[in-house]
């Protein structure tokens, strides 16, 4: 019987610069950079920092899970939590047949404009709507005939467990709800270490512990903006 073999173990912190290699590398496979659809997401991204908005959307890697679960799951409606500069509106609204629909919800006023205009720059505006004002308030107030098929919840983290809810009410049966920035350089799971942030994070993995309407693991993921993950839940 022949012996498995062994994979060698490599003991050394691994960096940021480590990661962002990583994710460089494994993108020039997997994601075109020299083609319409990469240069309009590129646009987005410098519009958004040219106008002072933080580069805290989903990296491309993130942006193509997006694209990719939209897609193997046939979505036609879509509702995002949280716009920003619309990179990863632009990302999902790219999946959507001719005649699916994406809402995206946004309070910041500037940061809804930037997006319009990304979205505008993309195509994409006969698909994707803006929709300005407290993202809560907006989702309580929707009563859909149809209800989404995935929801991607990005905006602020204490308000997790709110909008998590929410989604849980306007999501169809088996559609998909992802929660991101749930682990957050691991310091969700250390006890010594609070703010606000973590604790939305907490506190949406406390009304999931007790929720049957759903199941839901989280993914940790590495790549050039860190450690973090987030949490896939799929409505029974």
């Amino acid at each position: 019987m022949s012996t498995p073999r062994q994979f060698p173990q490599v003991h050394r912190e691994t960096s940021l610069e480590d990661w962002t290699r990583s994710d460089r590398y494994h993108n020039s496979f997997l994601i075109p950079s020299d083609n319409e659809a990469a240069n309009i997401l590129e646009r987005a991204l410098k519009n958004s920092s040219d106008n002072g908005l933080p580069d805290i959307a989903v990296t491309k890697a993130q942006g193509k899970f997006l694209n990719l679960l939209a897609k193997s799951i046939g979505a036609k409606r879509i509702l995002e939590v949280g716009t920003l500069g619309g990179y990863s509106t632009i990302w999902l609204g790219r999946a959507l047949p001719e005649d699916g629909e994406l809402f995206t919800l946004e309070i910041n006023e500037k940061h809804a404009k930037i997006a319009e205009e990304n979205i505008s720059n993309a195509g994409l505006s006969s698909k994707c709507k803006v929709i300005l004002g407290n993202a809560h308030d907006s989702m309580v107030k929707m009563n859909p005939e149809i209800p989404f098929d995935l929801i991607f919840i990005d905006a602020d983290k204490p308000s997790n467990a709110k909008y998590f809810i929410e989604a849980k009410r306007l999501i169809r049966s088996n559609g998909i709800i992802i929660v991101d920035n749930v682990v957050r350089y691991g310091r969700v799971a250390d006890s010594a270490l609070s703010d606000p942030n973590i604790e939305g994070v907490r506190e949406l993995l406390a009304v999931l512990k007790d929720d049957t309407e759903v199941e839901a693991t989280t993914m940790a993921t590495v790549g050039e903006k860190g450690y973090d993950g987030f949490i896939y839940a799929v409505r029974k």
